[in-house]
């Protein structure tokens, strides 16, 4: 049966410890997250070894308070110079939290051929080290930076077309994409997804705002999901990290829970 992992990313919580994060998800009735940050900083890898010692710590812990992790966000950027070696720190926490992504943003801006090649090359070159060690983590890139653009974005699913795509999709819709559209030519690459909320403010930006009181099309999103016919992560991106000014990443995921129409806001 197709559906979601509701989840969030942890950048709206960024000063909490994986614990602190735990309860969090509990009280939420909430069991998938996204580790982007953790303990106040961005390097993940410190922060877990501060806070378990070393990855069977993690997976006993995650165990324990039966939590799943969708994926551990780096900051490595895919066309702009990508380096392999800047994401190995990340693949033995990944392993241990059985996570079945490591993000990696898209970076760049206008996409050249050559740009799309390299990539192309790199991607084939982690996947060829992956198979070599074993691994069950993979590579998924987001739609943050060049890959917003749908025709960028379509391009590079076509060059690439066994690539792992995290779906900003308020990044994309924000680019002026028609959702619809967009979907169908990058469904069988999109492994997990990205919401937020936002509304146009006086000087013509858009202002992040509680889920369900922007103009962000949820009901559309969720309809082309559910015809997916899979499990999809849907994870709430409250920025708060970034955007200081926010509200609590608890109040977010209690609105988000009719933005979503779920009731208890639980994965199965």
């Amino acid at each position: 049966m197709s559906g979601f992992d509701h989840c969030f990313s942890t950048l709206g919580c960024s000063e909490l410890s994986l614990h602190q994060v735990a309860d969090l998800a509990g009280r939420n009735g909430i069991e998938t997250v996204e580790l982007r940050a953790l303990s106040g900083t961005l390097d993940l890898p410190a922060a877990l070894a501060a806070e378990f010692g070393a990855p069977d710590g993690l997976a006993a812990f995650l165990t324990q308070r039966k939590l799943r992790v969708a994926a551990l966000n780096t900051s490595v950027r895919l066309f702009d110079g990508a380096d392999l070696s800047a994401i190995e720190p990340f693949v033995a926490w990944a392993e241990a939290a059985g996570a079945d992504h490591l993000r990696v943003f898209d970076g760049g801006g206008r996409l050249s051929r050559a740009a799309l090649d390299r990539a192309a090359d790199w991607l084939e070159a982690w996947q060829a080290d992956r198979r070599s060690r074993g691994l069950k983590v993979d590579l998924m890139i987001e739609t943050h930076d060049a890959l917003a653009d749908y025709g960028q974005l379509v391009a590079f699913v076509e060059r690439v077309p066994a690539a792992r795509i995290l779906w900003d999709s308020h990044h994309t819709w924000a680019r002026g994409a028609d959702m619809e559209a967009l979907w169908h030519r990058i469904a069988k690459s999109v492994v997990h997804v990205h919401v937020k909320d936002s509304k146009p403010d006086g000087d013509g930006h858009r202002r992040y705002v509680l889920p369900g009181r922007g103009d962000f099309p949820m009901p559309s999103l969720l309809a082309l999901l559910r015809s997916s016919g899979r499990r999809i992560p849907l994870s709430l991106e409250w920025e708060r990290h970034w955007h200081p000014e926010l509200s609590p990443l608890e109040e977010a995921l209690t609105a988000a829970r009719a933005w979503w129409g779920q009731e208890d806001f639980r994965c199965a």
